[in-house]
């Protein structure tokens, strides 16, 4: 099995945990969108995120995993369940990639294991059906 040279890197404390709290930050920022704000942008955030490796190194799976991503994405319009589906599936693609293909960010060897753990978090907040996390004036309707 061929390992790439970023899977060879010790994966320590703030590599594993940075991404989460990139993750909590992002949860927060996405979580102030009233609806149905949060669920379009959050399904225009995924279709992005799909196309992250077009160039990473595993030639046309790239773009079927581009176009999956993107029908999931049109799906999540109406339904946070797939978003969350998404943001799992690219959890697996950023494993591929770390072992595998280039990675996320090219300069950053393991930007990939860390978008991994990312989308996780994120796919968490979906699966729960992306609840704000503050209710403040200035961003969410009045009840």
């Amino acid at each position: 099995m061929y390992l790439s040279p970023q899977s060879q890197i010790p994966l320590t404390w703030p590599i594993l945990l940075a991404p989460l709290l990139v993750a909590a930050v992002l949860i927060f920022l996405i979580s102030l969108f009233r609806e149905p704000g949060r669920r379009k942008f959050s399904a225009v955030f995924l279709a992005g995120a799909g196309a992250a490796y077009l160039s990473g190194g595993l030639g046309l799976a790239e773009f079927a995993f581009c176009a999956l991503i993107t029908f999931l994405a049109y799906r999540g319009l109406d339904n946070y369940r797939y978003i969350a589906i998404g943001w799992v599936l690219h959890t697996c693609w950023d494993l591929v990639h770390h072992y595998h293909g280039n990675p996320i960010i090219i300069f950053d060897p393991t930007s990939s294991i860390g978008c991994a753990i990312c989308d996780l978090g994120l796919a968490a907040y979906y699966a729960i059906g992306a609840p704000a996390i503050v209710r403040h004036a200035a961003f969410q309707k009045q009840s």
